[in-house]
């Protein structure tokens, strides 16, 4: 299929109206030029014609003779001659007497004649082609009243004159619309290479942007709605650009994170499986190091639940990008459950050397909400603040009821490196790690926003660089029943 160019589509789409528009225009003044032009000629005429007959009216009641001689008088020294002939009718319909001394000597078509003797008018008006091609109008009256000779007369004027004024203006009217019509294009092409120029070089960019090269940049050559949608690809482009990193960041961070334990595993399950080798023939059989073989499961073991807690973390993301990610809502006690996510890093807080206290109030009251999934956030969040503490830290876990027990709001705040501004809108977001340094995917605190959010809660972050961070997590109490 060809392609259409917005250009020609546009000018033929624009200018064809512009001509239909035009053209009628044009047709309306020339139609209205020509009624005004041949309206006053016949106006003229009319009153010229008139005047005659009153002069030849007046002259038969005041004489009561014969109108032959006033008649040949009127014609002879008729004033207008110059510009149009006065003529007399018979009762055969011939011209027998004219104001220029020519009369023809053959019966030629007279249509206000016809008119003027048989219609309904004081007079009758035409205008027609001469056999010589010449275009006249011509206006006659009927005198049968006052000449027993004469049945009519009549006065013709040439139409050249006027015709060729209305055949200049129409020149005139046609040259104005043309140079209107190259005015309005040359205006439409400048106009719509303004908004093809950004649009070519958008797609030129888009193509690369498809091909994973995000550095290509739009000018913004207006403020106008062109130029901000440059404004919002460029935007794009730098949030993609962003996103790749960010992207490319966290596989390699990924990567890293499931060597590590696997690595781990690798070593300590070939040491064991050493260990357990029975010895070659005529070697003294070694004893196995109980201690040994301990430490090694233990960090297999350790290592092979970090390694599904990171595979459960990408599975829970996954599920979130394709909108499958579920929850089990019932009544629930958040106290239990947070109380059970700060038991299960008391002993690492002290490993650690980092002092975890937790205020507990007496009571909460109950949310609506999936337990497994709230307590994920709990340990999400406090592994988090562990992990970024120093040694000689702490960490201060409370829960309080707010809003006249409409709200239950827990808080966990560290002594931890704290949150440079620049990072901080930005934490929340999938593979975004403010600090390589630790370990992690970037996704855990993403993960655990998007199951506040769907809990219809908050989870907000206020942090300071080199003090530490405080993350605030707010859910709906449950309606109270009455």
């Amino acid at each position: 299929m060809a392609k259409k160019s917005i250009t020609r589509r546009w000018i033929l789409n624009n200018l064809g109206v512009i001509v239909l528009i035009l053209l009628a225009i044009e047709l309306a003044l020339i139609y209205g030029v020509q009624s005004y032009f041949y309206n006053s000629a016949r106006t003229y005429m009319v009153s010229k014609i008139n005047a005659v007959n009153g002069v030849l009216t007046n002259y038969a009641r005041a004489s009561g003779t014969n109108l032959n001689t006033e008649l040949r008088r009127t014609l002879e020294t008729f004033s207008d001659k110059d510009k149009m002939e006065l003529m007399a009718i018979d009762y055969d319909g011939m011209i027998v007497l004219t104001s220029s001394g020519f009369s023809p000597d053959y019966e030629i078509s007279m249509p206000d004649y016809d008119a003027a003797m048989h219609g309904t008018g004081s007079y009758g008006y035409s205008t027609s082609v001469t056999e010589n091609g010449e275009r006249i109008m011509a206006v006659s009256i009927p005198i049968t009243e006052i000449s027993g000779e004469y049945s009519a007369i009549r006065v013709v004027t040439s139409l050249e004159t006027i015709d060729e004024t209305i055949r200049a203006f129409v020149l005139w009217m046609t040259l104005l619309a043309v140079a209107i019509l190259l005015l309005l294009g040359l205006s439409d092409l400048y106009f719509v290479g303004l908004i093809l120029r950004p649009i070519r070089e958008i797609n030129a960019n888009t193509e690369k942007f498809a091909q994973g090269d995000f550095s290509a940049r739009i000018r913004q050559e207006s403020e106008d709605e062109i130029g901000e949608l440059c404004r919002g690809i460029n935007h794009m482009a730098d949030e993609l650009s962003t996103a790749e990193t960010m992207k490319n960041e966290f596989i390699s961070s990924v990567s890293h994170e499931l060597r590590t334990p696997l690595t781990a595993i690798k070593g300590w399950a070939e040491t064991l499986t050493y260990m357990a080798e029975p010895p070659s023939e005529g070697e003294p059989a070694e004893p196995a190091d109980p201690e040994m073989m301990r430490k090694g499961l233990r960090v297999i073991v350790g290592e092979t639940e970090r390694l599904s807690e990171m595979v459960e973390e990408l599975l829970d993301f996954s599920r979130m990008q394709s909108g499958h990610f579920t929850l089990q809502m019932a009544t629930m006690d958040v106290l239990a459950e947070l109380g059970d996510a700060v038991l299960i890093y008391m002993e690492r807080a002290k490993k650690d050397d980092i002092r975890l206290t937790y205020s507990e109030p007496e009571n909460l009251p109950f949310i609506i909400g999936d337990k497994n999934r709230i307590r994920q956030v709990f340990i999400n969040v406090i592994d988090n603040a562990i992990k970024y503490t120093e040694k000689g830290g702490f960490v201060a876990v409370t829960a309080e009821a707010a809003e006249n027990d409409t709200l239950v709001r827990i808080t966990v705040q560290d002594t931890g490196c704290g949150i440079k501004q620049s990072d901080l809108a930005k934490v929340k977001t999938k593979f975004y790690k403010p600090n390589h340094t630790k370990r992690g995917s970037g996704i855990g605190l993403a993960v655990a926003d998007e199951i506040i959010s769907l809990h219809k809660g908050t989870l907000e972050l206020e942090s300071e660089e080199g003090v530490g961070t405080t993350v605030i997590i707010t859910l709906p109490a449950k309606p109270k029943e009455g």
